[in-house]
């Protein structure tokens, strides 16, 4: 048998190497298990499934083939790589698997995944299943992550705590690339644990990379008195001692106490606050903040030169959609109702297809026209959205939709250019009657003025969902539909005045401040009261367009207890004949209008039509009545001047004269403190324990440098010396006198201090309080020759080492006496007969 062959043999049959293993084997597997529990919800697919239990054996494999064979990290390295390469079309690009060119063109694509999959996995809706390249991240992580765990787990030397790192980052792959909302709260009566599957897997990973590192450092020890047996210095203990016992206890009671302030603190101070992961940071947000609201170009759609204009075309059969939503709007500042982006769900890139919930499945082509901008109109719940056209790859690459507000946007070079086409498949709610909603309650939004708070009390019967649908329909019988202001004389009528027989043209203003709002509200409390238009019967006299009374709409669904949103969009089949539907599927600029959506205390989104009235003509006129006369005297000698008030200057935004100073306003204050309380609490969980140990000595340091007895701040300074040197990595010789540990150590006056403690301690001459403040200001020079002596990390590994405090605990010595000469005869005797 030749020598490597009987070296490995050796190595195989080694009890110690074995069970080192075994250990790391076990913490490897529950490591690559705890990974794949927590990166689930990113995938939530069987091709997942399959990934996992093909690389992590591969892996593993590799990383044991390595070690038998002895090959150097960089042909393991290879190997691994040349793995990825097999591995990668089967698991992370199955659509790939097929015919040779689609095979290298799925092999292009998983080499582009290692470096551009990552931000395709934050910006993609998630489950993404086996959506294009997207599984490349998680092959790299099980596969590298798993050979990187073993290998440093098996390693004897410095480098094996490389594994704990390893193993926590497959887990946090799965944390940090998941969603931005946690599980649900698990509850035990009264108990509640928010978000207990994320803290689950955290506390199992930091849990078993904290045994793993006892077990392996409690093996170390053993061996090395295992070898010091052999060498017949010390003597194996037989059994564990007082000692060992005690640091035991003492290292699971500082485990249980983490866990415990981990499962019971930091859910319960980060239950209300908003979970911030990689996804969360991924988005168009930008975009949409930068884009004009489509509320606010409303009315220049409206316009001779863009009326006619074809916006898009819809082309479906009788699966056909009923609205075609551009825009959702869903947060309003007083001045302008626009997209937040992320108040109620952010816009994430779309996989191949969303889960489908149940209602009318439709379908839509859709091809663009003038439309332009980042909206992209859609329909109902979108299931799924194929591109076509020469952009197709890169609409699909920077589509976004948000599920929550049912809305997309196109990012793509800008946003939608005219000849982008795609197909959609969505759902539309068959229950969406807004009757039958309950109001959930004030949702912290903008309210109304005055004027509008009065004309709902005056005309509101109650909060139910009929009695928000009979209050917008009395608004919309008592508005007139008008886009613009009057033509000059002489000119033509608007164009879109064309199909409005019979219309007479109304000038209104834009714009939906809530200054212009409350404008239309005086406006109908002024005609309801006016004796004329109980008369007439004619109490129309709010002029707008959708524009104004979908903002209304809101504003009084807000002031009835309902959450309400604002959307811009077309309809293509409508049995109000009050609202412009797109004839021929051709929706143009003067096909467009706006609703309103509220919310009821079941989640469910309802639609409201807000488009006023335009058959009966307003009557703005208000009935004039006499002022009554009241005989003045005048007397102009004794008239003072009087100066005018400044000018109040008016503004868009509603002016509230009856403000009051209720004193200061802290609400911000919580937020600020809550995210600093969370962050400290994040900071002393990961660098508390090693903040004690730095006051534990600084504290220790002081209490010797303190003793009222000098002879005692001496022998303190000594131990101090000691202690010092053996955090900075000295070993002392055992058993030995302060001068031999002096030159052990052998720094400047080393053995200045080891005369000067001795004569201290065991001459009877009086020792002052300025010699051990002498000896003391050698003591500190010499613990800082001692750190400086090593790198940087070196020091911050003394500083926060244990070794000082553990001296006082390490287990005697216990030297073997020398045999007797009659044992030894004894011995010799049986080697002869041997």
């Amino acid at each position: 048998m030749s020598a490597p062959a009987s070296t490995r043999r050796r190595r195989a049959t080694d009890p110690a190497l074995r069970s080192r293993a075994i250990a790391a084997g076990l913490y490897t597997a529950v490591s690559a298990l705890l990974a794949a529990v927590a990166a689930w919800p990113v995938y939530a697919s069987p091709a997942f499934v399959v990934l996992v239990a093909v690389a992590v054996p591969v892996a593993a494999g590799a990383v044991v083939l390595a070690r038998w064979r002895r090959w150097s990290g960089w042909i393991t390295a290879a190997v691994v790589a040349g793995a990825f390469t097999v591995l990668a079309v089967p698991l992370a690009v199955p659509s790939r698997a097929g015919a040779p060119l689609d095979i290298l063109r799925g092999l292009g694509e998983a080499f582009s995944g290692v470096l551009l999959a990552w931000k395709d996995l934050v910006t993609v809706d998630l489950p993404v299943g086996d959506y294009r390249n997207l599984l490349v991240p998680a092959l790299l992580v099980f596969l590298i992550g798993t050979a990187v765990t073993l290998a440093s787990a098996l390693r004897a030397d410095r480098w094996a705590p490389v594994a704990v790192v390893s193993g926590l980052a497959m887990s946090g792959f799965g944390l940090f690339f998941g969603r931005t909302s946690t599980s649900a709260p698990w509850t035990l009566g009264p108990v509640s644990l928010a978000a207990p599957v994320e803290t689950a897997i955290g506390v199992a990973a930091v849990l078993s990379a904290v045994l793993w590192l006892a077990w392996r450092t409690r093996d170390e020890r053993t061996r090395a008195l295992r070898r010091a047996s052999e060498s017949g210095a010390v003597a194996l203990p037989r059994r564990r001692s007082r000692t060992d016992r005690r640091r035991a206890a003492l290292g699971a009671g500082m485990v249980v106490v983490a866990v415990v302030a981990a499962v019971a603190v930091v859910p319960w101070a980060a239950k209300d606050a908003d979970r911030r992961v990689l996804r969360s940071a991924a988005g168009p947000e930008r975009q949409i903040a930068e884009a004009v609201s489509p509320l606010s170009e409303y009315r220049a759609m409206f316009s001779d030169a863009r009326a006619e204009d074809v916006l898009f075309r819809v082309d479906a059969g009788a699966a056909a959609p009923e609205r075609i939503r551009v825009a959702t709007l869903d947060t309003y500042d007083g001045e302008v109702f626009r997209s937040s982006g992320s108040r109620r769900g952010t816009f994430v890139r779309v996989p191949s297809t969303l889960p489908a919930v149940e209602g009318r499945e439709v379908r839509a082509d859709i091809r663009i026209g003038d439309l332009g901008g980042i909206w992209m109109p859609t329909a109902g719940r979108l299931v799924s959205a194929t591109f076509e056209g020469d952009r197709q790859n890169a609409l699909a690459d920077s589509f976004y939709y948000s599920t929550d507000a049912e809305a997309g946007v196109q990012i793509a070079g800008g946003g939608l250019v005219s000849g982008d086409g795609y197909e959609l498949t969505a759902i539309e709610s068959t229950d969406d009657d807004p009757a039958t909603l309950t109001a959930p309650g004030d949702d912290g939004g903008i309210s109304g003025g005055d004027n509008l708070r009065r004309w709902v009390d005056e005309h509101a019967t109650g909060t139910s969902g009929a009695d928000l649908v009979a209050l917008i329909r009395l608004l919309r019988e008592r508005g007139y539909l008008s886009h613009g202001l009057a033509p000059a004389a002489g000119a033509a009528a608007p164009v879109w005045t064309k199909d409005l027989p019979g219309y007479q043209l109304q000038p209104s203003a834009s714009g939906h401040s809530l200054a212009r709002i409350e404008t239309m509200f005086q406006r109908l409390l002024e005609r309801e009261d006016d004796p004329r238009a109980q008369s007439t019967n004619n109490y129309v006299a709010a002029v707008g367009d959708d524009e104004q009374f979908a903002v209304a709409a809101a504003l009084v669904a807000h002031q009835l207890g309902y959450p309400a949103r604002v959307v811009v969009g077309t309809r293509l089949t409508s049995s109000d004949p009050g609202v412009a539907t797109c004839q021929s599927g051709e929706c143009r600029a003067r096909d467009l209008s706006a609703w309103t959506e509220v919310q009821g205390s079941d989640g469910r989104w309802a639609a409201i039509d807000v488009t006023p009235q335009w058959e009966l003509s307003p009557s703005l006129e208000v009935t004039q009545q006499r002022d009554p006369e009241n005989v003045t005297e005048v007397r102009p000698d004794t008239v003072d001047e009087v100066v005018p008030p400044d000018p109040v200057q008016e503004d868009n935004a509603l002016n509230d004269d009856d403000k009051r100073d209720e004193g200061l306003d802290l609400a911000w204050l919580w937020p600020i403190l809550r995210v600093a309380g969370i962050s400290l609490l994040v900071v002393l969980i990961l660098f508390g324990p090693f903040l004690a140990i730095v006051v534990a000595k600084a504290l220790r340091r002081r209490g010797r440098r303190r003793d009222p007895d000098p002879r005692g701040a001496i022998a303190g300074g000594w131990d101090e010396y000691v202690d010092a040197g053996m955090d900075a990595g000295r070993e002392p010789p055992r058993s030995s006198t302060r001068r031999e540990l002096a030159e052990a150590y052998d720094t400047p006056s080393g053995l200045r201090l080891a005369d000067d403690a001795d004569r201290a301690v065991f001459s009877s001459r009086t020792v002052t309080a300025d010699e051990a403040s002498e000896f003391w200001r050698i003591v500190d020079d010499e613990r800082r020759t001692l750190t400086r002596q090593r790198g940087w990390w070196r020091r911050l590994r003394a500083a926060v080492s244990l070794r000082s405090f553990l001296r006082f605990f390490a287990p005697r010595p216990t030297r073997r006496r020398p045999p007797h000469r009659d044992e030894r005869g004894k011995r010799q005797r049986r080697r002869d007969t041997t």
